[in-house]
């Protein structure tokens, strides 16, 4: 029995692999100009073509698949993350309040310097690192409160209480703000998979990269955090050590993204359970590799089409990621508490 789970396991891994880089094939030729899969081949492995054909592929639409990929891992395995940790199906990446922080530094950044008569030429350059700086402050509060405290619940309220603090404070900076630096603001909180260039990839793609080791550090964590925290001390699990690695990793992997690419939603909460179901386990050494390559295939789907139908790619994400909730909140009978 434990053969056959492990070869059903190989092919799904296989598939998706393939799937994915099938996808981001497709990814590279979809756009404003069709561009024939053999094309992109030959500007990937810099054979003859046309010059303006190799441009749009490696130095526009190249960028933008891999921080498609680079986002749904992220996101995703952050998801899982918080799922295991507080025990909760409907958890995401964003429900320490990691995503009200980012908006309240990009708010801060785009709709409070016009406010204080300060120039705009530098927001471009600070915008990310604004968001990033804003979802840290929030995890280091929350950190600091959950290491005096034993109950993950009443860690996961206070985010939520943060969250909702933080967004009132946004909304009076929206309210107080010009046309032009709210417009800005509400095509950032859309999300854009497009505007991450040159040195702000490296970033993004270390960052992540960051996030995703310490995540697989975390398996054995959260594979003893399944049965909750009282199980996991007894097996001898330093929880408030665990919580820290996780609430790192997760500020890395989602405050990176929604730092360089705008709060992207339902990836997190969704995908963790489409992995779970996929695979029939519950073993994070099987789940956070299977999130990281769904989560990639995901959003590369989603971005593909958001192209097609010129829409943003939360629209798209959104659009997915709520028949998906919906049956997790109904099969786990959420409405009857």
């Amino acid at each position: 029995m434990m053969g056959i789970r492990k070869l059903n396991n190989t092919f799904l891994f296989v598939g998706l692999i393939i799937l994915t880089l099938f996808f981001f094939l497709i990814d590279l030729g979809v756009g404003s100009v069709s561009i024939p899969i053999s094309e992109i081949c030959k500007a990937l492995f810099r054979r003859d073509i046309d010059p303006v054909i190799q441009s749009i592929i490696i130095d526009i639409r190249l960028n933008k698949a891999i921080v498609a990929l680079m986002c749904g891992s992220a996101l995703s395995v952050s998801g899982l993350q918080m799922q295991t940790l507080f025990r909760n199906p409907l958890a995401g990446p964003y429900v320490l309040g990691i995503s009200s922080g980012a908006s309240l530094g990009v708010a801060l950044f785009i709709l409070g310097m016009p406010l204080l008569g300060i120039s705009s030429v530098l927001f471009s350059i600070g915008l990310a690192g604004a968001a990033w700086i804003g979802a840290a402050l929030i995890l280091i509060i929350i950190s600091i409160v959950s290491y005096r405290l034993k109950d993950i619940m009443v860690v996961l309220i206070l985010g939520m209480m943060f969250s909702s603090g933080v967004s009132a404070i946004v909304q009076i900076l929206q309210y107080l703000s010009d046309d032009e630096a709210l417009k800005s603001y509400v095509i950032w909180t859309m999300g854009s998979l497009g505007d991450v260039q040159g040195p702000e990839l490296f970033i993004l793609v270390l960052a992540v990269a960051g996030g995703l080791i310490l995540a697989v550090i975390a398996i054995k964590p959260l594979n003893q955090l399944l049965l909750g925290e009282e199980y996991a001390r007894t097996m001898g699990l330093n929880v408030r050590r665990s919580r820290g690695l996780l609430f790192f990793s997760t500020t890395l992997l989602a405050g990176t993204v929604t730092a360089f690419c705008g709060p992207i939603g339902f990836i997190g909460m969704a995908i963790p359970h489409v992995t779970r179901n996929l695979f029939s386990n519950s073993d994070h050494r099987i789940l956070v590799p299977a999130n990281i390559l769904t989560g990639a295939l995901i959003l590369i789907v989603c971005d593909i089409l958001s192209k097609s139908f010129l829409l943003p790619v939360n629209a798209i994400t959104a659009l997915l990621g709520i028949p998906v909730i919906i049956f997790i909140v109904l099969r786990n009978n959420a409405f009857s508490i």
